[in-house]
């Protein structure tokens, strides 16, 4: 249909895994899931439902008659229900005992807890696999040198695979927060309607004990350890800030190498890949545009923003619950997964296809490095009995002056050549130039990059072996 609205993170970003675990058929089929745990579990705690029953609900259970549910939600104005209905239209002889004692939240929020821990499962493996792209790039090239930023001033050399292991440290970060959470991940259970599991009590006839056990029973069911100890009727809302204060943080990631990347292109020093019949601009023939790495910054900064929205909305439930949580959860939630994943593919994508052009790298790094060389040259001359005062204040003038012809006249960097001239530093222009090797200036870039390569990065690495990276295919 092209005459309705149609989210770009569905149409675009988005991957074919991630839209299928915000999908209909993963929501619905994990509601009836959630259902045959919640009647099984019953049954083996002593009430008076049969296998039979338990059998007629799993031949339905990914067989999901929308039609009906549908045409049921028109009457009764209520989802949760329609599908209750819909669901008993298939299983005539379990219809008495589906949903039995649950409330909405029942399916509906142990539904999203299940979805979240699925889709984040999703996110650590994405990310694994950018890592894995950065080290090997980090050790391709930890002993090329390249010029640093500060403030966005030249500044003391680096290399360029140190600098991608800035890249690796963060998303490191990422993945600890990650699977921090998946460690911690619960189900919300059967806890009825303000959370007091008053309908379960009535059902086993005030067996506190065998209400602590359909909790236990239904998690174990859905492969999960535990559920919360409390709630109201919802799970806390916290889990969804905490959860996307998590998407915030690899965007956060994301744009700091996009941002890194585009300024790279803009020196002409590192590209994002190009493909041969991509256009940059519609006037301009010659330019290669960053898209990759600028539509990474977008849709990191939406998700940075987004993940505002589960923030306020944990800090504004009242009591036991209130519903204007769930229109904007509907959308943010979903929503900021569908965009990191679309990131994280972009950036492994990206990353995976790095251009560097070494030549215009060196070029750069040397047309700064005369002036970062000076204290090696004043002490040099130090060392032959020069006055270390004096050259202080003799390298201070030349250098005010070379950088004078370089901003004002658009000249060469002539420092070199102005000292060399200078008989105060007793030097020649052949002995200068073996104090400006690049390598000299890099100090322990190499060796930190090879070390937190081999001695932080894969050892991480080492336990996920069994996730296979897949190459992705961007569509601009």
């Amino acid at each position: 249909m092209k005459n309705t609205y149609e989210s770009p993170l569905s149409a675009r970003y988005a991957s074919a895994e991630m839209k299928f675990l915000f999908s209909p058929d993963k929501k619905f089929r994990t509601w009836r899931r959630l259902w045959i745990a919640l009647a099984e579990s019953e049954m083996e705690l002593g009430l008076p439902i049969t296998q039979e029953q338990i059998d007629e609900m799993r031949r339905f259970a990914d067989d999901i008659n929308y039609e009906v549910a549908g045409e049921r939600e028109k009457i009764v104005r209520h989802d949760v229900m329609a599908h209750v209905y819909a669901y008993g239209e298939q299983c005539p002889k379990a219809r008495p005992i589906i949903h039995l004692g649950a409330t909405s939240c029942y399916v509906g929020d142990n539904t999203d807890m299940i979805v979240m821990t699925e889709a984040l499962r999703l996110l650590r493996d994405k990310l694994v696999g950018v890592i894995r792209i950065l080290s090997r790039f980090a050790v391709e090239y930890k002993d090329l040198p390249t010029l640093a930023f500060t403030h966005y001033q030249p500044a003391q050399p680096t290399t360029v695979g140190k600098r991608a292991t800035l890249w690796i440290q963060d998303l490191l970060m990422d993945l600890e927060d990650v699977e921090y959470q998946l460690g911690k991940a619960k189900l919300l259970g059967s806890k009825g309607t303000t959370g007091t599991q008053a309908s379960f009590l009535e059902l086993f006839d005030g067996d506190y004990e065998k209400v602590k056990a359909l909790d236990r029973k239904i998690a174990e069911k859905m492969g999960y350890s535990s559920c919360f100890a409390v709630s109201g009727q919802t799970y806390s809302r916290k889990l969804d800030s905490q959860i996307l204060s998590i998407l915030s943080g690899i965007a956060q990631s994301a744009t700091k190498f996009s941002n890194d990347i585009r300024l790279l292109q803009h020196m002409k020093e590192i590209e994002e890949p190009f493909e041969k019949g991509q256009i940059g601009s519609s006037a301009m023939a010659y330019k290669r545009n960053p898209m990759r790495s600028e539509r990474i910054a977008s849709l990191a900064r939406y998700v940075i923003v987004d993940s505002l929205n589960p923030a306020i909305t944990a800090a504004t439930q009242w009591f036991e619950r209130t519903l204007d949580d769930s229109a904007n959860k509907r959308l943010s939630v979903p929503e900021a997964f569908l965009a990191v994943d679309g990131i994280l593919d972009l950036y492994s994508n990206v990353a995976d296809g790095l251009v560097v052009y070494p030549k215009v790298i060196e070029q750069h790094l040397l047309r700064e490095l005369p002036f970062m060389a000076t204290e090696n040259i004043m002490m040099d001359a130090v060392k032959r009995g020069a006055d270390r005062q004096q050259l202080h204040e003799q390298i201070r003038v030349h250098s005010m002056e070379a950088a004078r012809v370089v901003k004002e006249q658009g000249g060469e960097n002539d420092l070199l050549d102005r000292i060399a001239a200078d008989p105060v530093f007793g030097v020649t222009r052949e002995e200068l130039s073996g104090l400006v090797d690049p390598s000299q200036y890099t100090g322990c870039a190499a060796e930190q990059t090879q070390e937190f390569v081999s001695g932080v990065v894969n050892p991480v690495l080492k336990e996920y072996d069994s996730i296979e990276i897949k190459k992705v295919e961007i569509h601009l």
